[in-house]
């Protein structure tokens, strides 16, 4: 098959691609700039610890390089800022990261990273990546469709056509793929303006990200929000009123002045200012996720960020979600039909996020109306403005899927465990095929369903002595017996798992069932919900077989040729920006 089009060079573009690489399908990525990464050390990202750990194994070094995980998390209200004064925020007053990798329960701290460097990365990764074809100067115009494929126009030096089996806008927020569809793009503009500063400095809380309600001291604005990076340097954020005056350099510079005096006991410390900026933060929604071939991820299908929402978390997540989809149906193992579950949980998942923003900001900012939503006053305000940063709650935690038209088909064997039906699975510690003892969310993102085993006592013997005793022989057959590739793990235990559960995960972490033994009749019923139900079979007709196509994954990127003048293909419809 032609390979995917990835419309857009950001790290959700990128990310897809290697995303798709990982499966074995190749893709095109159209980058409309010369590739090269401005340095914006105050263009920073927050990813929870399960994105983090998704570029990662996409192959970027750079967040275990250039990346910095909080130790803590500090909140301060009203009074000058010192560890008397720190107080409560719904968990104590510095909030302390569990490092025990045996305990899946403990939540993993969120890395922070400038936006150049994990770009920079997950194109380091491309380089090495045979599988994905980057092109810059590579402007879309035109894109059409026909029951076979997606054909795509660029300018550039030379007007080129591009031909793949799908293609995906991942071009932001002016998303010219989301013109060219004509979906609308409705929401809230300038929820949340901050003035934005990277400076390096020594504060008092090394590692901990801070948020600092109401300062004593005046012109700061109402809320203050710093987090570490590498080599001592800092992202501080100043809340704005949303439609304020503009945010001088002269200003920007008594602010940085008055706040790092309020925080270091009346005096300012040598600092050194390395970037500044105003963000303005907008929430929308995309109607439409999907137009058959054509599909929006990230900033071009939503944007969010109001209280603590991270946006390019959550584009992420779009990857997550649409790569597995996407390489079934490349490879011929799932319908179409497939790519419908993408916009129906992803987009539902955003809109859930959107609506507790929108509840929570009239009580955050909007004076004393906070009693009215909430008992219990600053201990409910701080709760809510804290889950959006922390990764928890409705703002912040990993999104569940429940009611997915992926759900399997309730059945007698079903048992229920601590982790709810479409929600993501705990990274527990596994024993894989090769009888190594890894996380679980190493073996995600490689196309297969995995069948994990609960067996009490496993990991103290090696694999080869209990391969062939008790459940194993009976469930390898079953996954072998599986309408999609599956690979089966062990673990000790798994959290309100019973003895020899058996839990089916899908390729991106989310548990599509448990049951109480091995059921294969069950287990493929629900393998066949996750997939969409059975592909339909391939046309006998010579008339209607697809074209001619690459014979291998590498052939599929040789597409790009330079359009004659006068040329363009023949198709049923053509749409242009002008």
């Amino acid at each position: 098959m032609d390979p995917v089009i990835i419309v857009g060079a950001g790290p959700v573009g990128l990310a897809l691609s290697l995303a798709l690489a990982a499966q074995g399908v190749p893709s095109v990525v159209l980058d409309e700039t010369s590739g090269q990464e401005e340095p914006r050390p105050a263009r920073t990202v927050v990813l929870r610890a399960d994105m983090a750990a998704l570029v990662e194994r996409l192959g970027c070094a750079t967040v275990r390089d250039e990346g910095l995980r909080w130790v803590g998390w500090r909140g301060m209200q009203r009074r000058r800022p010192t560890r008397e004064v720190a107080f409560d925020l719904g968990l104590g007053g510095t909030e302390e990261w569990s490092e025990d990798p045996d305990s899946p329960a403990a939540p993993a701290a969120p890395l922070h990273i400038t936006q150049h460097a994990l770009a920079r990365g997950l194109r380091e990764a491309i380089a090495r990546e045979p599988l994905v074809r980057l092109v810059t100067d590579a402007r879309l115009d035109t894109v059409e469709q026909d029951r076979t494929g997606v054909t795509a126009h660029t300018r550039g030096p030379e007007g080129t056509w591009w031909r793949g089996s799908h293609l995906v806008g991942c071009d932001g927020a002016r998303s010219t793929v989301r013109k060219l569809l004509g979906v609308r793009f409705p929401g809230r503009t300038a929820v949340e303006r901050h003035a934005v500063a990277a400076l390096r400095t020594e504060l008092p809380w090394p590692g901990e990200s801070l948020l600092h309600r109401q300062p004593p001291w005046r012109g700061s604005g109402d809320e203050i929000t710093a987090r570490p990076l590498p080599d001592g340097v800092w992202r501080i954020d100043w809340l704005l009123p949303p439609r304020g005056e503009l945010v001088t350099p002269d200003a920007l510079v008594a602010r940085i002045r008055e706040t790092l005096a309020g925080w270091c006991e009346g005096t300012t410390p040598p600092y050194e200012l390395l970037d500044t900026g105003v963000h303005t933060l907008h929430h929308r929604l995309a109607r439409r996720w999907r137009v058959d071939r054509v599909l929006l991820a990230g900033e071009a299908a939503h944007l969010l960020g109001a209280i603590g929402t991270q946006s390019l978390d959550e584009g992420l997540r779009d990857v997550d979600n649409l790569a597995w989809k996407l390489a079934l149906i490349w490879h011929r193992a799932a319908p179409d039909a497939l790519l419908d579950s993408y916009q129906s949980e992803r987009r539902t998942a955003i809109a859930a996020r959107l609506r507790a923003a929108d509840r929570a900001l009239p009580a955050l900012r909007g004076g004393g109306g906070l009693r009215s939503y909430l008992p219990g006053a600053m201990r409910g305000h701080e709760a809510l403005l804290t889950d959006g940063h922390l990764g928890r709650g409705p703002l912040g935690a990993s999104p569940a899927y429940p009611h997915s038209p992926l759900a399997a088909p309730f059945s007698e064997g079903m048992v229920p465990v601590g982790t709810p039906l479409g929600a993501p699975v705990e990274d527990v510690r596994v024993t894989a095929p090769d009888d190594t003892t890894v996380r679980l969310r190493d073996r995600l993102g490689q196309g297969r369903f995995l069948v994990l085993l609960v067996a009490p006592g496993s990991g103290v013997w090696e694999r080869r002595h209990w391969r062939t005793a008790g459940l194993m022989p009976r469930l390898e057959e079953a996954a072998e017996a599986l309408p999609v590739a599956a690979e089966v793990l062990v673990t000790d235990a798994y959290p309100g798992a019973p003895a020899h559960a058996v839990l089916l995960v899908r390729p991106d972490g989310h548990l599509v069932a448990a049951f109480a033994g091995v059921h294969p009749e069950e287990l493929r019923a629900a393998a066949e919900a996750a997939r969409g139900t059975a592909p339909e079979e391939p046309a006998d007709s010579a008339e209607d077989e697809p074209p001619i196509l690459p014979a291998t994954a590498e052939e599929a990127l040789s597409i790009g040729v330079p359009a004659p003048a006068e040329a363009s293909p023949a198709h049923d419809r053509t749409v242009e920006v002008h």
